[in-house]
């Protein structure tokens, strides 16, 4: 393993010397799915969590096993202490679209976390601000699930919950297999889809070209 998939709280220390109150990190996951909410996890942490060791084996949800995930899961929350999973549903994702679904999604972590988040900055993974309106500082950093503590375990905090939530959902859906899937276009998944139809946690606006024939390849992520 490179140790390049190490995180660290280099760029957090960075923010802090900036004058930051709190570091926000802050990831998605469900994005790319055609079933089920998307998801975002947002982690805060002060200058003092700079001198706690964070779990060994914490990394981007993306690099562990859903084993590894769920064994991680616990020492992650009580590490990041201040942390929080918002979501949207598939209806909202169908009516306001995805950008606007995971800024909700943002805001809904944000609120569960009563903390006054001025002088906070965000750093959140990925190359696009979908977070403008935020109001807070947001920096945004390519790989930052891979590379900062902060958002890593916001990346692992949102999976395991959402991957949580589709194990339950597969309960009352048992014919689409959301338990293994987690609501990505897995081959399986797409000819349930076909022969039963879409239900109501499915993206029914994302699933026109694939109902129509076309390519099944809309989400890569399980």
């Amino acid at each position: 393993m490179s140790s390049k998939t190490f995180p660290s709280l280099s760029l957090e220390q960075t923010l802090f010397d900036s004058g930051a109150k709190y570091v926000l990190g802050v990831d998605e996951v469900g994005r790319g799915a055609v079933a089920g909410p998307v998801a975002v996890g947002v982690v805060a942490i002060n200058i003092e969590k700079l001198a706690e060791a964070w779990p060994a084996k914490l990394r981007d949800s993306k690099l562990l096993s859903e084993k590894a995930r769920e064994e991680i899961f616990e020492p992650t929350a009580i590490w990041a202490s201040n942390w929080a999973v918002g979501m949207a549903s598939a209806q909202e994702i169908d009516d306001y679209g995805i950008v606007w679904s995971l800024e909700v999604s943002a805001k809904r972590a944000v609120d569960q976390l009563n903390l006054d988040l001025s002088g906070a900055i965000a750093i959140l993974d990925g190359t696009h601000n979908w977070l403008a309106r935020a109001p807070f500082a947001v920096h945004v950093q390519a790989k930052a699930d891979r590379d900062c503590a902060s958002v890593a375990a916001a990346s692992v905090l949102a999976k395991v919950t959402r991957d949580r939530l589709m194990i339950e959902l597969a309960e009352s859906l048992p014919a689409y297999g959301l338990q293994g899937h987690k609501g990505y276009a897995s081959a399986g998944h797409m000819a349930a889809i076909r022969e039963f139809g879409p239900s109501v946690e499915h993206r029914k606006t994302w699933l026109t070209r694939i109902l129509a024939g076309g390519s099944d390849a809309v989400g890569k992520e399980a």
